[in-house]
């Protein structure tokens, strides 16, 4: 019998966020129903990350915690809970950042990649974490994290892109192309609606194939077609690039994993009698998914 791959989730430390932010040119009435705001009309967003073990290797994808910022920086965005929550998930299931082979980041903003670094000492310099992982990101968007447009220069870390390249372990992935550390089994598709060059990767499952949507599709309320982040940079394109996916995905059977939804990790699309799609079967954080 072949070795199974199995699927993990791991949370990083949460935020809460202005909701019209999140949700675009929905209106309050329509986006509110789906993630409640507090007082300050923030919504409660999670940065949940996918653990892989494979034969012979483990692959994180993703690396969304915010415990390198300071305590300043911690309150201006929203960030909820102490120390490191991604290095407390791997403890749980008995690793550290040592015991992971590669990190794949979809992209480098701040809320995906920041968990590469460690927690914000006070006259500590950053200081990367997984000393052994090879870090695979798409080519174009390491190249907009080092030439960031002034739209979104601050959702980068420079510190952190200094110490991936002095590494030695970075992999860019050309458009269309693959990794040839992953090899078989991994597909990527590409998205340039949010960020330019965003990775997705897709992974191969006995019951159907499991994309990690990324802010291609940051919840289960995104998978309706028009709705947007207004972070996007694009907002028609990314609903094109939706479009395109989504309906591929759907055809092969296939999942969802949700790095910002707060309540659902996975779910499978679904599409209803007007072609709206929604999310079916959906779990909330899971560990050693094999099917």
């Amino acid at each position: 019998m072949t070795p199974q791959r199995t699927l993990s989730t791991l949370s990083g430390n949460s935020q809460r966020l202005d909701g019209g932010s999140m949700f675009g040119n929905a209106p309050r009435a329509m986006w509110e129903r789906w993630l409640a705001p507090d007082d300050l009309h923030r919504v409660r967003i999670a940065c949940r990350s996918l653990l892989v073990e494979e034969p012979g290797r483990r692959v994180l994808v993703e690396a969304g915690d915010c415990a390198f910022f300071s305590p300043e920086l911690k309150a201006r965005f929203g960030v909820e809970g102490e120390g490191h929550a991604l290095l407390a998930g791997l403890e749980a299931r008995g690793l550290t950042d040592a015991d992971i082979d590669c990190v794949v980041l979809t992209h480098l903003h701040f809320d995906h990649a920041g968990g590469l670094l460690a927690a914000w000492a006070e006259g500590q310099p950053p200081r990367l974490l997984f000393p052994k992982a090879r870090f695979i990101t798409g080519r174009r968007q390491w190249e907009r994290a080092r030439q960031p447009h002034a739209r979104d220069r601050a959702s980068y870390i420079p510190e952190l892109l200094d110490l991936i390249e002095a590494s030695g372990r970075l992999e860019l992935v050309e458009d269309g192309g693959s990794s040839p550390t992953l090899g078989a089994g991994w597909r990527f598709h590409f998205s340039d609606g949010h960020t330019p060059g965003q990775l997705l990767p897709e992974i191969d499952m006995p019951e159907g194939p499991v994309l990690f949507a990324g802010d291609l599709v940051p919840g289960a309320p995104w998978v309706h077609l028009p709705i947007t982040m207004g972070y996007d940079r694009y907002p028609e394109v990314l609903i094109d690039e939706k479009t395109r996916i989504l309906t591929d995905l759907a055809a092969r059977n296939g999942r969802l994993v949700f790095t910002h939804d707060p309540e659902i990790a996975l779910g499978r699309l679904q599409r209803d009698a007007k072609g709206r799609y929604g999310v079916g079967d959906s779990l909330a954080d899971f560990t050693g998914l094999a099917q």
